[in-house]
């Protein structure tokens, strides 16, 4: 059963699905109809499950799932991977990957390659300040409070850890 995004509470489950490059509102107007199929279809053993879904910075899809009233199961989290990977082949654009990490710099964001995250940490490129998309996070409440975080509030601390002990020590 369908739901606004906004509607779901705070202790609702999410799962986040980070876009290679930035969607245009072209791609994002046409994903529109079938996310909200997927969402409004979407089901549990049987049950209907209370869902929303939306587009953040035109580069993440985010779905909510209330389990208050029914809990997803292997299936059905299943379901939504397989509806993603088919918006990935229709659109052309990879949203499965995770080997690009998301920053918010000057307002716009950034995909650094994990290998990279060293060097452009060292270099200062980004500070334990930087603003970073932890998709990890797992609940709606902490989407709305820490989605952006700083990245030295994630489990990137330690890179900015590390760096900081090096010029300790020099």
């Amino acid at each position: 059963m369908i739901t606004s995004f906004d509607q779901l509470p705070d202790a609702a489950r999410v799962w986040i699905y980070q876009a290679r490059r930035l969607l245009t509102e072209t791609e994002l107007r046409a994903a529109a109809p079938a996310l909200t199929e997927f969402v409004a279809d979407w089901t549990s053993h049987g049950r209907a499950l209370r869902a929303g879904a939306a587009f953040f910075h035109q580069q993440f899809l985010v779905i909510g799932l209330d389990e208050s009233q029914a809990g997803a199961s292997g299936c059905s989290i299943d379901a939504s991977v397989h509806f993603v990977r088919a918006l990935e082949e229709k659109g052309g654009v990879g949203m499965l990957d995770k080997s690009q990490l998301a920053f918010l710099v000057d307002g716009a964001v950034r995909l650094l390659d994990r290998r990279e995250l060293r060097a452009a940490v060292a270099a200062g490129e980004l500070s334990a300040e930087s603003l970073y998309f932890d998709n990890t996070i797992t609940t709606v409440g902490q989407l709305r409070a820490t989605w952006p975080a700083p990245a030295g509030q994630t489990w990137l601390r330690k890179y900015f850890a590390a760096v900081e002990r090096n010029v300790v020590e020099a």
